[in-house]
Order: C-alpha cells, then sequence, then structure tokens
C-alpha cells in the first residue's frame, strides 16, 4: 500500500489511483503485536548450517527489473522472515494494478559472501535497484558493487550504521520510536525526563537518540541509567532521584521492560506517580499484561495496517506473516509505484528522499540523506490485554 505521499490535496477517485499506482487492499482492521527489532536481531544469523541454497527465481514480467535479495536458506528464524518477506513481495506485485517490475529473487544464504553473488547476479541481469538485504553485515557488500554503477539499495537491517549514500533502510528505527515519544509526552507537559536502558546496540542507539530529543524540546534530563544482567544497582539510582523528574523512559523488550519495571518498583520506585514511555518493543503480551505499566505510552506504527495485511496474507499463503514482511511488500510497492510515474529518473537519490515521503501499509516514511529513515507512528497507551491510540500517525511530514 505504498504511494508517493503529497501536501497537495491529490485529485481524487480513479484518477488518483492511476497517477499515484495506489495498491487498493481489503480494509484495515485492527492490531497486532511484535513492532519492533533489536539491532542485534537480524545483524548476523543464527549460528549452524543454512538449508540447501534456494534456487533464483523471478516474478512478474514488467520492463523494470529489482533484485530482492534475502537469506532465504539461512537457518532458523532468518530463514523463516526471509521466506515470509519473499511472499510478502509476490503478494505486493499481485495487488498492483499491471505492475511494470519484474523481481529478480536470490538467495544470499544469510552471508556477506552470498550477498555479494546474489546482488552481483542481479546487477548482471539488469536490475536498476536492488531490496535488501536483511542482515547489517550483508548490506556493505551489496552497497560495494551497487555503488560502482551507481545503483541505490533499499536494504531492511535495523542498523543504522550499515546506512549511507545510496543504501536506504526500510526498517523500524528505534531513533523515530524515541523521537516521537519525547515529542508527544513534550506536548502534554512532561519537562523532566529519566531513563533506564540496556547496557547493548539498541541501548546506546536509544540513549543518543534521546538524549539529543530531550535536549531538541528544552527538556532536563534527570538521571539516565544502562542495566546489564544486574538491574538492581541502576534502578536504585534512577529511583532515587525518579522524584525530581515527570517522566520515565523504558526502552527494551517486552520481557525485559516488566523486569526492568519490576526492579524499580523493588527499589522503592512508585511507577504509577510517573508518566512510563516506551518504544514499539512495547507492544507486546508481557507488557499488556503487567500492572505497573499500565497506562505507559509508546510510540509504534498505527497497528490496523498490520491487521489488514496479515489478513490478505492469510487468505493468500495459509499462514501467518512475520512482522518484517510488511517491509518487503513495502519496498516493492514503491519500486512499483516509481516505476510508474517517475519515468527514468524513477529510483534516483532525489526520487527516494522526497521530503514529503510515501504511504505504506506501516504508515508514513521517508528516507533521509543519510540513508535512514523516518518514520509518521501513533501513540498508543498501555491498557489491559492490549493497547490503545492515544495519538494516530500524522497525515504529512513537517518540514
Amino acid at each position: 500500500m505504498v504511494r508517493p505521499h503529497h501536501r497537495k490535496s491529490p485529485p481524487s477517485g480513479a484518477t488518483r489511483r492511476t497517477a499515484l499506482g495506489l495498491i487498493v487492499g481489503a480494509p484495515l482492521l485492527a492490531a497486532c503485536s511484535g513492532i519492533q527489532q533489536t539491532l542485534n536481531q537480524f545483524s548476523t544469523p543464527e549460528a549452524g548450517p543454512s538449508g540447501p541454497p534456494q534456487q533464483p527465481q523471478a516474478i512478474g514480467t514488467g520492463q523494470v527489473k529489482v533484485g530482492l535479495v534475502l537469506p532465504l536458506s539461512a537457518t532458523g528464524n532468518a530463514g523463516v522472515a526471509a521466506q515470509s518477506m519473499r511472499n510478502a513481495a509476490e503478494m505486493a506485485l499481485a495487488e498492483f494494478q499491471n505492475p511494470n517490475i519484474q523481481l529478480l529473487i536470490k538467495d544470499d544464504g544469510g552471508s556477506a559472501q552470498g550477498a555479494a553473488q546474489g546482488t552481483q547476479q542481479a546487477l548482471s541481469e539488469g536490475a536498476e535497484i536492488i531490496l535488501g538485504p536483511l542482515f547489517a553485515g550483508s548490506v556493505p557488500a551489496a552497497a560495494q558493487l551497487t555503488r560502482q554503477r551507481g545503483i541505490s539499495v533499499i536494504a531492511f537491517s535495523t542498523d543504522s550504521s550499515v546506512a549511507g549514500r545510496g543504501v536506504y533502510l526500510l526498517s523500524f528505527l528505534p531513533e523515530s520510536d524515541i523521537n516521537r515519544i519525547v515529542d508527544y509526552a513534550s506536548g502534554i507537559g512532561k519537562r523532566s525526563f529519566a531513563a533506564m536502558v540496556p547496557d547493548n546496540a539498541y541501548g546506546n542507539v536509544v540513549e543518543a537518540a534521546f538524549k539529543q530529543a530531550v535536549s531538541r524540546k528544552n527538556g532536563r534530563l534527570v538521571v539516565f541509567e544502562k542495566y546489564g544482567a544486574d538491574r538492581a544497582t541502576p534502578a536504585r539510582n534512577v529511583a532515587q532521584t525518579l522524584g525530581q523528574a515527570d517522566a520515565l523512559l523504558l526502552a527494551d523488550d517486552g520481557d525485559s521492560v516488566v523486569a526492568t519495571a519490576d526492579a524499580l518498583t523493588a527499589a522503592g520506585a512508585n511507577l504509577h506517580n510517573i508518566q512510563l514511555l516506551g518504544t514499539g518493543l512495547w507492544d507486546n503480551p508481557r507488557v499488556f499484561a503487567s500492572p505497573v505499566l499500565q497506562g505507559g505510552l509508546y510510540a509504534a506504527p498505527d497497528p490496523a495496517g498490520f491487521r489488514g495485511f496479515a489478513g490478505r496474507y492469510r487468505t493468500k499463503f495459509g499462514g501467518e506473516p512475520v512482522r518484517t514482511a510488511t517491509l518487503a511488500y513495502d519496498a516493492v510497492a514503491l519500486v512499483a509505484a516509481l516505476a510508474r510515474t517517475q519515468g527514468a529518473q524513477r529510483f534516483a537519490p532525489e526520487t527516494l528522499t522526497n521530503p514529503s515521503g510515501f504511504a505504506g501499509i506501516d504508515g508514513l516514511f521517508r528516507f533521509r540523506s543519510d540513508g535512514t529513515n523516518e518514520r509518521g507512528l501513533a501513540v498508543m497507551k498501555v491498557a489491559s490485554g492490549g493497547s490503545t491510540a492515544v495519538a494516530g500517525s500524522p497525515k504529512s511530514f513537517g518540514a
């Protein structure tokens, strides 16, 4: 459901659908879980031998060739995710009306060497843009080849360090979550902030984004603590100064957020007296079931989009999509729309970095010139058994 996004009111009806290449799908309905991956989930493949390499495949008969590089034969969850993303890519082609693209699907096996081989094959067959790889370690191997030809890559890694000139990340980045939730908290009067985050790659990214966002909103950072295996000591440090703050960020996955909240409570913190803030990783049944996290706010894509997508996916493939499947869907729908509307400049950097952005399954997104992305996110409130939206996704990006 990707289309170029325009601030001006576009023409309506069939004319608008034809001009923008809008994919008309089933109605979008309700919620989902598991929004975001941590930075290291798809940084390296799981240990163990991969399966037999899958043979290259071409889908579609269009004139514009697009490479899709995924770890289809990788072991464990990566291979499962890759197959679901491949299905979603096929689904995007089927739902886009007469796309003028042909997908060249390559299996990289979850390795940098495989990514280089798959990318080289796709380029040799005339690919004008590469979608993928999934693993952070594989992205530079693909980019080294595409940059030599002035061809762009839209990769699916969540590691911002692999973004750069000609390499754009279409993924759920922690920076977007942090910017959205701090902006919202500031808008409801929160001025003094505390935070407790994991001491890992994800926590490092969150720390940098959080401190920058608080400063941008002229807020005050009361205390910032990181934790490893031991949460007790940093929890005590936060609990001792929490009375000076009016918002507390806990950025981690569902199980870890609950453990962190429990550690803070054990250290004497009353979490019912402060506004709790989180990221898309909070979209988890463990969070919804935690009494102390009730009323907490977190930033995430509007859950309606994924529910509609998942329903159509189940109808077509008879199973559940992984959460990252929408990334492949949106990437294919995007290149199909650009191939239809943008002529020879369809995949040029200035086209991909259009500041108005694009509308996809998970809402608005746009690529920055540094290769990272910005998403238009909703703000969700934790409630027993689920979450409710307290602020919808924006309809357009600011300047």
